[in-house]
């Protein structure tokens, strides 16, 4: 009998996207079967902590603090340019006048939090809150500004707010890579012939995909917090691309370089074990 593996990842079009092949059977010859669990990203990036799942997609930011337990797959993820996190705010202003203001992020250990404490000193004045709830916080004037995510960066002009600064594009611009915002783990203790195996089927769901745009399209309504097929489709463009099929060694420089700038900056704890299968 083929092994049941927890897969987690979150509701957002291009996870579901990427995965609906894989966990609705429809991918010939595994090795495994999966046994998925759709959670908003922070909440996997706990679970991860806990070692509570066998493969699971999580912010960069928690994959610094996950090395010693889990092990990055080439495949599957979110990394890309002109995709990064936005700070908003509901009138015009700047990050410097936020210094010591009250702002909304996604999560503690979301890439967008890192984001936002790798620009400059960094903002310690933050309040983590789900993602969907962080644009409705600024709206409501409960906090300053709001780190956004996922569908938000689509509509938050139509909620009246306006962009502080764009920290994807700070990023790139600041290190010549693509941001990496989201990676797909799997458990050391899988040890290397199915890790492999997982890794060749998250790529073969995702060309499925690609292949057959139409037939996830179900499933990815199911579960989107934004049900228009045109946001929908904005972001899949936007976050699934080259990069999700395979980082290679733009990608792999680019999280490298991530991971190195947060250590420096102690954001995260020093890991000297191998990153990922090629290592």
């Amino acid at each position: 009998m083929s092994k049941t593996l927890t897969l987690g990842y979150s509701p957002c079009p291009n996870d579901t996207f990427i995965f609906h092949a894989l966990v609705h059977g429809l991918l010939p010859d595994l090795d495994f079967r999966i046994e998925e669990r759709l959670e908003d990203v922070e909440t996997l990036n706990q679970l991860a902590r806990r070692c509570a799942l066998d493969l699971t997609k999580i912010s960069y930011h928690a994959l610094g603090h996950l090395r010693q337990d889990y092990i990055l797959l080439r495949s599957g993820g979110a990394l890309g340019r002109g995709c990064g996190p936005l700070v908003v705010a509901p009138k015009p202003t700047s990050m410097e006048d936020l210094k010591g203001a009250l702002i909304a992020i996604p999560g503690e250990l979301t890439t967008a939090n890192l984001l936002l404490q790798l620009y400059g000193e960094g903002f310690h004045n933050v309040v983590p809150l789900p993602f969907e709830q962080v644009m409705p916080a600024v709206v409501a004037g409960r906090v300053a500004a709001g780190v956004i995510i996922h569908e938000s960066r689509f509509t938050y002009q139509g909620h009246g707010l306006c962009r502080v600064t764009d920290l994807g594009a700070w990023w790139e611009e600041e290190t010549g890579h693509p941001i990496p915002l989201g990676g797909i783990l799997a458990r050391r203790s899988l040890g290397r012939d199915l890790i492999g195996a997982v890794e060749r089927g998250i790529r073969a769901s995702l060309e499925y995909a690609f292949a057959h745009p139409d037939v996830p399209r179900s499933y990815i309504h199911q579960h989107a917090q934004e049900l228009d097929d045109a946001v929908i489709d904005q972001h899949i463009g936007l976050y699934v691309n080259d990069f999700s099929l395979d980082l290679g060694s733009e990608g792999l420089a680019a999280v490298d370089d991530l991971l190195d700038r947060a250590e420096r900056r102690g954001l995260i704890p020093r890991c000297d074990l191998p990153l990922y299968l090629g290592d």
